[in-house]
């Protein structure tokens, strides 16, 4: 997997990141870290920023874990070109690749098991943009801001 992920999380989902992380560098992706670095509580905006502006700037990806994956998600969704998908499924997270092009998974690290999780992650990195009429509905989202 030639890939760069940019992951972060608050307290509430910091174990089920370092479990990402090293099941992503396992599959030979290269993961950017950017915290926090241990479980005293944080702000999670505070990390949905910091994965949301490199994902920008580098035209990448990234993974946004917090308890419920809700707060991420709203929270990244919040800047341009950021199409942050809570996937709670297989499904949601290919469908959110396919069809919405999504470029950040959030996830809930006490609502999804671990191996539900690493299957989720899988399969949002497995899946691809299908453009087409797609693009022109993701193209609409530039309106609304």
């Amino acid at each position: 997997m030639s890939l760069t992920v940019y992951i972060g999380s608050d307290h509430g989902g910091f174990n089920l990141k370092a479990t990402v992380i090293e099941h992503l560098q396992n599959k030979g992706a290269t993961v950017v870290d950017l915290g926090p670095v241990d479980t005293c509580s944080t702000d999670y905006p505070v990390y949905a920023e910091k994965v949301c502006r490199e994902v920008i700037d580098n035209a990448g990806l990234g993974i946004l874990i917090c308890g419920s994956g809700i707060g991420m998600s709203m929270a990244a969704n919040r800047f341009k070109n950021i199409r942050a998908a809570l996937c709670t499924s297989e499904f949601h997270a290919r469908m959110s690749r396919r069809h919405n092009n999504a470029n950040i998974l959030c996830m809930g690290e006490r609502i999804t098991g671990v191996d539900h999780a690493l299957s989720i992650v899988d399969t949002f990195f497995e899946s691809e943009f299908e453009g087409g009429r797609h693009a022109r509905r993701i193209d609409l989202f530039d309106h609304f801001a």
